[in-house]
């Protein structure tokens, strides 16, 4: 460790992003990545925006690209706020709005990201279980909080709160903030954003990472009560005031107005998906039930670094968690397209032969 660190810095354990390797004939479903690529329309409007209007600052209020969100989602522009990436969005939330003398919480599988925040931020935190179906069970955040975070689908096990038990949640936590990270919502679920005009301490988080596939540009907005954005704008305010720059913004607007392209490359993951768990199921992975664009499954035949690790000799990657030990055995599986998956399921069925030692 460098003498010259802060304490703050010695205590981190930081996030660690999926691999992005460069390797030939690469099959990778290890970091839910769109596998279809963007709208034409965004980079048409990425190109468009290649001129010499660059030499100026973007708008550092992100008018137009508010606008189009807000549209999108039935909302005011002053409910709108967005950032570089949902992860930057996070941050300024757990800073702006989470950080109180209770502790907040969080399930303990879930996003990584959200103790690192924590820490980082100095703020108490509570890991709640999910039940042995690894499930959130609401009743048991029915207790006295800083706020209340969770992705949903959650991440990386997939699995999926109905909008009445978000709603629920939201009943028994009038006096704390309760975000709920949607990155994945679009993929099979019901979004909370209808529930925000009647209560005012939900926030919902989104990103153009996932179903707009725009991973790359790094793009991603909350929304919430005007007043719950105006406490993340003070904080990017005194951090970094232009933190969308002008191609991201125009990228941004194409693919909110884009909606065609946004529904087909999304109903043909879902389609793919179903596909993909019947095959795994057939090889006899047990898979959770899986409302995003990755699936999250088990082999019991083998342990998930011995199978993660013969998979990337071939040349396919797929995101293996070593803790906790509850999901040591799991790999989190990126639905690709169908080829993508067909090349995967193929390697596995290589892999899981009989007479096969698998270590």
């Amino acid at each position: 460790m460098s003498r010259y660190w802060s304490a703050v810095v010695r205590s981190l354990t930081p996030y660690v992003p999926g691999e992005q390797p460069k390797l030939a004939d690469l099959v990778k479903l290890n970091t839910n990545e769109n596998p279809y690529g963007p709208s034409p329309q965004v980079i048409e409007a990425i190109r468009s925006g290649t001129n010499e209007t660059l030499r100026l600052y973007p708008d550092p209020q992100a008018t137009a690209l508010r606008e189009s969100i807000a549209a999108c989602h039935d909302l005011d522009p002053a409910q709108v706020f967005v950032g570089n990436g949902s992860d930057e969005v996070l941050a300024h939330a757990f800073l702006a709005l989470l950080k109180h003398e209770a502790p907040i919480l969080f399930p303990d599988i879930s996003y990584s990201f959200y103790p690192v925040y924590a820490r980082l931020y100095g703020i108490a935190f509570e890991e709640v279980p999910l039940t042995e179906s690894f499930e959130i069970r609401v009743e048991d955040y029915f207790r006295p909080n800083g706020g209340i975070i969770f992705p949903n689908p959650n991440a990386p096990t997939g699995r999926l709160l109905a909008l009445g038990e978000v709603e629920r949640l939201l009943q028994a936590n009038g006096d704390s903030v309760l975000v709920v990270d949607e990155a994945y919502i679009d993929f099979g679920g019901t979004s909370a954003v209808p529930l925000i005009q009647r209560y005012p301490q939900l926030l919902v988080i989104h990103t153009l990472s996932k179903s707009r596939a725009l991973a790359g540009l790094r793009v991603g907005y909350a929304l919430g009560n005007a007043d719950l954005i105006a406490g993340l704008v003070r904080v990017k305010d005194s951090f970094n005031s232009y933190p969308l720059d002008r191609l991201a913004l125009s990228g941004g607007i194409a693919a909110m107005q884009d909606r065609a392209w946004f529904d087909a490359t999304r109903h043909k993951i879902i389609a793919s998906r179903e596909g993909l768990v019947v095959g795994l199921q057939a090889l006899g992975f047990e898979v959770l039930p899986s409302a995003a664009n990755f699936v999250f499954a088990r082999h019991p035949r083998a342990r998930g670094e011995t199978l993660a690790a013969r998979l990337r000799e071939r040349h396919v990657l797929v995101r293996h968690f070593r803790a906790p030990a509850r999901i040591a055995d799991f790999l989190r599986i990126t639905v690709g397209t169908e080829a993508q998956c067909a090349a995967l399921l193929a390697a596995l069925r290589d892999i899981l032969a009989p007479g096969r030692a698998l270590g």
